[in-house]
């Protein structure tokens, strides 16, 4: 049987029954007389079987195998002094080394797998595939040598063509930058490109939700087959606030919870896996009597391009989509006196911060309680 090429020494020097540890090593063997001794700490004898199951221990193992294979594959005689210029990062026939990490490496492959072996909801997962599909159609970063600075600026101008906000853009360059991150700490590369380049995370587009009387006469009006129902399922999530996802995932008998003469979903938000607590308001409930508790089912793109055009068939001068939808229940909940922690609750949000970037008050509300704060005042 052959020699393992890469094995882990422990106490070669025999220290372990004198000072009662000893020094754990990496032995590098290439034939009879290559062989390399790389040590990287100590310990004592019952602490061993830890100390070689570690996370370190195992990159180091199998980096220096990851070296051998280069070698191998480039066809460089195995020495110790080809093992030790591999080790060092420096370019053997043409191939890029950076600490035994071959800089060919297919960046996008190694981009999908880390957002694969995550644990994410399933929302969270989607909006970082997307951004992984923009940088794969990007074209410029294709492997680890690629993570440079001027194509991550290259990147942003790309990503810049006027379909995406800046807030779109940076939450891309933010799920990039979680894996260029993890590379530099790992020493997989020699520098985050994003340490060198700043990107703007730029402003928000005020969001404009629906008046009641918008809202009522969305309800009215006659539309056809599809259009009629996307009207619908836009108007269950204007009087209930579920996000477009989550009205798809809707199930009237497992998911909701009868109080008095009133319906209340009880969910978790697909997205961040909080929980959410929302009435069903009688508009809500008309739609789902009319499906007879079986909402339509239709893809937030083809959605959202119906929901355009029943605003030009509406006359608004309003951007619709589904979000627009949930932002319309916020502020109408907020309008009518509900706490906006009560309002967080039904969103399913974990903090009241982020219901207040949903919750802008109506002029009619200011208008209520400023009536209330002057015929107060003497």
């Amino acid at each position: 049987m052959a020699k393992e090429n890469v094995t882990v020494v422990f106490d070669r020097r025999k220290n372990v029954e004198e000072y009662g540890f000893g020094y754990v090593e990496i032995e590098i063997y290439l034939s009879r007389n290559e062989r390399k001794y790389f040590g990287f700490g100590k310990c004592k004898s019952k602490e061993l079987k830890s100390f070689i199951s570690s996370q370190e221990t195992k990159d180091k193992i199998k980096r220096c195998k990851d070296i051998i294979a280069a070698m191998s594959l480039f066809g460089d005689p195995l020495t110790i002094k080809n093992f030790e210029l591999y080790y060092q990062g420096k370019k053997l026939n043409g191939a890029n080394f950076y600490k035994g990490t071959d800089q060919s490496t297919n960046f996008i492959l190694f981009m999908k797998d880390r957002i694969e072996k995550e644990t994410l909801s399933e929302g969270t997962r989607k909006h970082k595939m997307c951004s992984w599909k923009a940088i794969k159609r990007f074209g410029k970063i294709r492997t680890f040598s690629d993570l440079i600075p001027k194509n991550i600026l290259l990147l942003d101008e790309w990503l810049h063509d006027g379909t995406r906000t800046d807030v779109s853009v940076h939450t891309y360059h933010k799920h990039l930058r979680k894996v260029t991150r993890y590379l530099r700490m790992a020493d997989m590369i020699p520098a985050d490109p994003y340490e060198r380049v700043k990107i703007n995370r730029g402003k928000s587009k005020e969001r404009q939700p629906l008046t009641e009387d918008e809202l009522t006469k969305m309800r009215k009006i006659k539309l056809d087959d599809k259009l009629d129902h996307v009207r619908d399922l836009f108007i269950f999530s204007a009087y209930t606030g579920l996000a477009y996802c989550d009205v798809q995932a809707f199930n009237f008998d497992l998911m909701t919870e009868k109080i008095g003469n009133m319906y209340y979903i009880d969910g978790q938000r697909l997205k961040t896996d909080t929980r959410f607590f929302t009435p069903i308001l009688k508009p809500a409930m008309e739609v789902l009597k009319k499906y007879h508790f079986n909402l339509p089912k239709i893809t937030n793109q083809k959605g959202n391009d119906y929901l355009h055009i029943i605003q030009n068939t509406m006359g608004l001068h309003k951007s619709l989509t589904f979000h627009v939808a949930r932002h319309s229940f916020a502020t109408l909940a907020i309008s009518h006196g509900v706490p906006i922690e009560d309002v967080a609750r039904m969103l399913g949000h974990e903090d009241v911060r982020t219901t207040q970037i949903y919750a802008k008050i109506l002029k009619s509300t200011i208008n209520q309680y400023s009536t209330k704060l002057q015929d107060s005042i003497k």
